[in-house]
């Protein structure tokens, strides 16, 4: 069989235009031979000897140049054709390479014209689809880099293929860890993170504040795991996606008391205004009386109802809490203000970076929280407010306030439950104080936090992105 294919693969290795020319060359030589045999067959036998004996040197010339002449011609008709293949064929190893820049030029007869032109705009088509794919392509990327949620990409062997900047974050303090196997990840991360992943269902876990925030002053985050799969070329790939809840669950749980807040708060102003006009008529008729008992009774029901009123105003407002008007704030002019309501002490220089936030909110937020540290038994000398810039693990430039005071502090199940609505250890609290702060901070992007100070009392820090 390798003998038999041996002629073939030679002849195929001969280029077109050569077999062309050879072709020419052979049909030249058998149409010049066949003429002179006819011309010889039906001349006379005196004439065709005649000829071969007298003229035999002067036709082997003329057969000699019909066939240069026919090789020559050929050549020349075919210089366009094989200058055409040759560009065709680097063109096609250039698309092979994924190289759609190369153009053809167009030239030579109509079908090879014809040909070029089709060429080109298919490259042109080729270029248009591969920038559109590569653009859509660092779009994807850079959403899904962008994006919160933490996304990793597994091959059948449970290796990383793909992994998103908040995964790098969470699992490798921001280092790659495309191929790293995902019991390696699982053994660097906190127990709750590990069971979760090696556990095949989806569902919810919580991380504590120290597994979830680098500075560990954070609050406990719930985390939602979910998974899925799908073939690609041939080979099972695995999804992991984590998002982080705990902000969504907590503004659903708002949301809850607020509406809960407005229904109350219609239903007392329902019954407060009568009362209260009630009161005033009841006055106008007994003045007259002038019994003591009896003013006494319409003072009492009345700083009932008006307390009852101011109650209802401070959860009303928290139930429509406003948008918050940013506006560039000045750090020295806001401090100067605090301090003509709250004595307290900077433990650092303000920054000089400017922020922008809702002043108004802000220095109530603030003064809330010196009010509180106030109450908490501490001495007004030893009460101190920290201004720094500060950044997050994910390169969020922002901005770092601290409370802290010397008093009793917390216990742990009151920090647990300081930030939420209604909740309030004081005789004479509402409960609104902390989850107003709170509302307030997260309007603005940002988050805040309570902790217990190594030595005594309490700190609350805020963070706001700049």
């Amino acid at each position: 069989m390798a003998l038999k294919n041996k002629p073939s693969s030679r002849i195929s290795g001969i280029s077109l235009r050569t077999k062309l020319v050879i072709g020419s060359g052979l049909a030249t030589a058998v149409g010049v031979m066949l003429s002179l045999s006819l011309l010889l067959w039906f001349a006379e036998p005196a004439v065709s000897q005649t000829i071969v004996k007298q003229f035999s040197l002067l036709l082997l010339i003329i057969f000699g140049l019909s066939i240069c002449i026919a090789i020559a011609v050929s050549y020349l008709f075919t210089r366009h054709l094989a200058t055409s293949l040759m560009a065709l064929e680097v063109g096609l190893l250039n698309f092979k390479d994924n190289d759609f820049s190369v153009s053809l030029p167009v030239g030579g007869d109509k079908q090879l014209q014809a040909l070029a032109v089709l060429f080109n705009e298919s490259a042109e088509a080729l270029r248009k689809e591969r920038q559109y794919i590569y653009q859509r392509e660092l779009l994807l990327d850079k959403v899904i880099q962008s994006s919160p949620n933490v996304m990793l990409l597994l091959d059948d062997e449970q290796r990383v293929i793909y992994a998103n900047d908040a995964a790098r974050h969470l699992f490798n303090q921001g280092l790659r860890i495309e191929g790293i196997e995902l019991n390696e990840l699982i053994a660097q991360v906190a127990d709750e993170l590990s069971a979760a992943l090696a556990n095949p269902k989806d569902g919810l876990f919580s991380l504590s504040a120290k597994d979830c925030d680098s500075n560990g002053d954070g609050e406990p985050e719930t985390w939602h795991l979910s998974r899925g799969q799908f073939l690609l070329n041939g080979q099972f790939h695995h999804l992991i996606l984590l998002k982080q809840m705990t902000r969504e669950l907590n503004r659903q749980e708002v949301a809850v008391w607020k509406k809960v807040i407005r229904i109350i708060s219609h239903e007392l102003n329902n019954s407060v205004a009568p009362i209260a006009s009630m009161v005033n008529s009841g006055r106008m008729l007994t003045k007259d009386l002038d019994d003591p008992k009896l003013k006494l009774i319409f003072d009492t029901i009345e700083d009932r109802t008006s307390h009852l009123s101011q109650f209802i105003f401070d959860y009303a407002r928290f139930a429509k809490l406003p948008v918050p008007k940013k506006s560039q704030v000045d750090w020295h002019k806001l401090t100067e203000q605090l301090q003509q309501h709250y004595r307290f002490f900077l433990e650092n220089e303000l920054p000089s970076s400017t922020i922008e936030f809702d002043l108004i909110q802000m220095e109530q937020v603030l003064l809330n929280l010196l009010k509180n540290a106030h109450e908490s038994g501490a001495a007004a000398d030893s009460i101190s407010l920290s201004i720094v810039d500060s950044s997050l693990s994910d390169g969020t430039e922002g901005v770092y306030i601290e409370v802290n005071d010397k008093g009793s502090g917390m216990p742990a199940e009151v920090l647990r439950q300081a930030l939420l609505p209604f909740y309030s250890t004081k005789q004479s609290g509402t409960g609104l104080g902390l989850p107003l702060c709170r509302e307030i901070i997260e309007a603005h992007d940002g988050h805040i936090s309570l902790q217990n100070r190594d030595e005594r009392g309490l700190c609350v820090r805020l963070w706001l992105p700049k």
